[in-house]
């Protein structure tokens, strides 16, 4: 229903007005094709055909237009027929259900993705924009400060030069005194009349009052304060900041020239109106003053008499001028312009400068804030906000020291003290940098197998006949060059049992590992631990069947024995190299340098000899006339002589190199074994060396280290003892109750060898005694060391060493016993021996035989006395007892008295009867059974 008032009224309809929105266009797919046999599948959008015959056909978006298609004709089939395709075009499928459900959701998630593209845009851009403003605000702020101070600075140049020209121009209207002749006028121009000042109120005091007269100002002449000309001739600076262009047509400003004045007199001091050190001060003008142009009229002051002398500063105004009226100094004016200006220029804050600041693990109140460059009690009170209560000198550690740098708006970069080490070691080097290097063999196996000796073969020289007890005690290193010319360095390791921690150092700085193995002795402890070193080490094995001259060698039995331990040689259809050799006779030895001479071929070992240099240390002593001295394996890099070197917690400026032949060197490269002088300390064997690039680096990680050695010391002391409660102490007294300790100090002549003593003594003892090791080095056995032992009453022992005469003098004034060693075996059975004396012997009862108590005798003074027959056995006077009453032990004791008849007898045999009293005991009853024993102490050892 419509009801219409006007024809121009829009119709009134009850049905809802519906919601505009677009109408949505139909869409399809479409493959298409490119190059390549690549395809793309785009969505399209659907046209349909306006029918007619001029609508124009669908144009698909193709890359290339397609051709319009003819008007649709009618169809005369059904209407569910579908129309005819344009010409052209692809046929276009209609969608299912699940692929617009899926389109709907791609773009539900393209809108959100853009949305929040838009968003996460939008919110950059407003960042942006907040940047920039605040730049621009600092920026105007910045600006504004710097117009304020130049402003201000502007201002106070033109008030100095006002007052430097009144001063100027009051000079310049002195009269000249008669006293003195007047010196010759200099040329000039025609003078100007200078104008009168203007009373003006300086200095806070206020003009005087009443009419004042001003004559016109002539043309061309000058302001009362306006900047006066050079003397130099040049034109005046204007008092603008910034002066205009010069106009040649302008007239010209005329110069001034000064009236001839007074000489001074000698005793007077000079005249100089441009002198800037000397201050000038002011005089107020008069008050009628006279036309402008004329000279000023005198002040109306009171003349200072004779007698009187004028106070205040002497100036140079005050000696040449006129008896004027005292005025204020320029310093006060200053002073004055500084109090109205509050001191804006020193009030201006400073801007904090955002650091970065270097954090350690731990760092110091006062250290912390020198490096961010705040005030310590800012520090404190920062601290003091959060609830600690810290002095300026408090360690804080690396956490909170975060916290306080951030909240003050620096950033932090945390560091360790490990970093230090960063960058020391194992460095890589590219392929092109390294070169081929000899390869390094360690010779290991049991002792007396033959290791040093076939090595002397190989050498040609005859190192076992210098070796204590024909044994090796010390690890070597050697560089050979074989029969076929290529160069091999040796390390010789010594295989008696307690040297294992030299074996594994050998074993971790070897290329190859030649396992020598006796042909009468087969496998044997320690060369089955050299065995597993290898395997740990994972480097190839070499066997070598040595001793094959001897009558009872059986290499068989060898081979056979090497299985046990997974080491199949090549003869049994194994990998593993062996040789047959003898040190002796030299035979196949040659053989043995070619198996090691291929197998370091295929190993390919190479390294680069242009670096700084990184080693190990084999082996480190003390030599009493060259110091520390420690043999070293060069690993990587070349070593020379003036490089500083860190080994451990030593470092030190290489001073020497020293060949295994005794010859200096001056480098040495990749490979070489060589003896290292200039250390500060004897560094620990097994220690890396590595080169720094100065004195304060290697300070730097040597330090850190020692702290480490420390830290780990007080680590050990404290499980041992040191920082455990009151309960742990406790229990282990009583644990160890009655356990005794062999105290000893020792002192040898490398760091191996004392390393495999302290190893060994600590392995000797049991729950009732043990060697306890006070202190161990390298050198010489020192007055310390006797001064120790004195206190601990401890054993000094020398391994290779001797004491110095002082020490062996201290010695015998305190009783300390010293004992020298030169072979491990010997110490090792003397220690044992010194300490199976601590031991408590062994008690053994020895029966010695039985008697019978027939009657129990009661003697005055005596005692009761018991009639016995001794039924098995013997019963000696002085011998134990037992006595058995129903077959229970009622009492244990001695002997003391034992007759026969009236007479004392030393024993009685079986048969026989006697009568026995016991020591300390009567309660001694017909029947009982007296059973008679001796005790005997049996000697223990470990």
């Amino acid at each position: 229903m419509t009801d219409t008032k006007t024809p121009g009224d829009k119709t009134i309809s009850v049905n809802p007005p519906k919601t505009l929105s677009l109408k949505r266009p139909e869409q399809s797919t479409v493959r298409q094709s490119f190059s390549h046999g690549r395809t793309k599948q785009v969505v399209v959008e659907v046209k349909r055909r306006v029918a007619g015959p001029e609508a124009p056909a669908p144009r698909a978006p193709q890359p290339a237009p397609a051709a319009p298609a003819r008007p649709a004709a009618p169809n005369p089939g059904p209407a569910s027929a579908p129309p005819q395709r344009p010409a052209g075009s692809m046929l276009l499928r209609t969608l299912s259900d699940e692929e617009k459900e899926a389109r709907q959701r791609a773009l539900s998630d393209a809108r959100s993705s853009e949305a929040e593209a838009r968003r996460i845009a939008e919110e950059e851009a407003r960042q942006r924009a907040a940047a920039i403003e605040r730049e621009r605000q600092e920026r105007e702020a910045a600006a504004a400060r710097q117009r304020q101070e130049e402003e201000r600075r502007r201002q106070e140049e033109d008030q100095k030069r006002r007052t430097e020209t009144v001063v100027r121009q009051r000079d310049e209207q002195v009269a000249p005194r008669p006293s003195a002749p007047p010196p010759p006028a200099r040329p000039a121009a025609p003078p100007a009349s200078a104008p009168a000042p203007q009373p003006t109120q300086y200095f806070g005091r206020p003009a005087p009052s009443g009419p004042r007269e001003f004559a016109p100002r002539p043309a061309g002449g000058r302001d009362i304060g306006a900047r006066p000309p050079r003397l130099d001739s040049r034109p005046p600076r204007l008092d603008t900041p910034r002066p205009p262009r010069v106009d040649a047509s302008a007239p010209a400003e005329p110069a001034i020239t000064r009236p001839a004045r007074q000489a001074p007199s000698s005793g007077a001091p000079r005249n100089r109106s441009d002198d800037v050190d000397v201050k000038a001060a002011f005089r107020r003008p008069a008050l009628g003053a006279g036309p402008r142009g004329a000279a000023p009229a005198a002040p109306k002051t009171p003349k200072v008499t004779g007698g009187d002398r004028p106070r205040g500063r002497l100036t140079l105004s005050t000696a040449t001028g006129s008896e004027d009226e005292r005025t204020r100094s320029v310093a006060s004016f200053r002073r004055r312009v500084q109090r109205m200006t509050g001191h804006r220029a020193s009030d201006a804050q400073k801007e904090r400068v955002m650091r970065e600041v270097i954090i350690p693990e731990t760092i110091t109140i006062q250290e912390l804030a020198n490096r961010m460059t705040e005030r310590a009690v800012d520090v404190i009170r920062l601290l003091m906000k959060q609830g600690a209560m810290h002095k300026i000198t408090d360690v804080i550690d690396a956490d909170t020291a975060q916290l306080i740098a951030e909240e003050m708006g620096h950033t932090v970069k945390r560091v360790a003290e490990s970093d230090v080490e960063e960058g020391l070691f194992d460095t890589p080097d590219t392929d092109e940098t390294l070169a081929s290097r000899p390869p390094v063999v360690t010779i290991m196996g049991h002792v007396d197998h033959g290791k040093t000796s076939l090595l002397d073969a190989i050498r040609k020289t005859k190192v076992v006949t210098g070796e204590a007890g024909g044994i090796t005690q010390h690890i070597g290193a050697y560089q050979v060059t074989t029969p076929l010319g290529s160069t091999v360095t040796f390390i010789d390791t010594p295989g008696h049992a307690a040297f294992t921690a030299m074996r594994a150092r050998g074993a971790k700085v070897t290329d190859i590992v030649v396992l020598v193995v006796a042909a009468d002795d087969g496998v044997m402890p320690q060369t089955a631990e050299a065995i597993h070193h290898a395997k740990a080490a994972g480097v190839p094995l070499i066997v070598a069947i040595n001793k094959i001259d001897k009558a009872d060698a059986s290499p068989e039995r060898v081979r056979a024995e090497l299985l046990q331990y997974e080491i199949q040689v090549e003869t049994l259809g194994g990998e593993t190299l062996e040789v047959e050799v003898s040190a002796k006779t030299g035979k196949n030895l040659d053989k043995l340098l070619e198996a090691i001479s291929l197998q370091a071929e295929l190993l390919d070992l190479k390294a680069n000899p242009d670096r700084p240099a990184e080693g190990t240390v084999i082996e480190a002593k003390l030599d009493r006339g060259r110091g520390p001295v420690a043999t070293v394996l060069v690993q990587r890099g070349t070593l020379r002589t003036g490089d500083i070197v860190v080994a451990g917690a030593e470092w030190g400026r290489v001073r020497a190199l020293i060949g295994d032949t005794g010859a200096q060197m001056k480098e040495a490269p990749p490979s070489m074994p060589v003896e290292v002088l200039g250390f500060n300390g004897t560094p620990e064997a097994g220690d890396r060396v590595a080169v720094v690039e100065s004195e304060a680096r290697a300070r730097e990680i040597t330090d850190y280290r020692e702290r480490q050695r420390r830290d780990r010391l007080a680590a050990r002391g404290a499980a041992s003892g040191a920082g455990r409660s009151l309960a742990d102490m406790m229990r282990d007294l009583k644990e160890g109750a009655g356990r005794k300790e062999f105290p000893l100090v020792v002192k040898g002549d490398v760091q191996g060898s004392v390393e495999a003593i302290v190893g060994a003594l600590e392995k000797v003892g049991n729950d009732e005694v043990r060697a306890r090791v006070l202190s161990s080095g390298v050198g010489a056995i020192t007055e310390s060391d006797i001064t120790l032992a004195q206190a601990s009453g401890a054993v000094v022992v020398g391994f290779n060493v001797r004491a110095h005469k002082e020490a062996r003098e201290a010695a015998e004034r305190a009783g300390v016993e010293i004992r020298y060693y030169n072979i491990i075996y010997n110490l090792m059975d003397d220690v044992k021996d010194a300490m199976s004396g601590l031991l408590a012997p062994t008690l053994r009862e020895t029966m010695l035989g039985n008697a019978q108590i027939l009657e129990i005798f009661n003697v005055s003074k005596v005692g009761k006395i018991a009639g016995c027959r001794v039924t098995d056995g013997t019963i000696e006077r002085g011998a134990n007892v037992r006595l058995i009453r129903d077959n229970v032990v009622v009492h244990e004791g001695k002997l003391s008295q034992l007759k026969r008849f009236k007479d004392d007898a030393k024993e009685v045999v079986a048969g026989q009867e006697c009568g026995m009293s016991f020591e300390n005991y009567q309660d001694m009853r017909p029947g009982d059974v007296i059973e008679c024993y001796r005790v005997e102490e049996i000697k223990r050892s470990l």
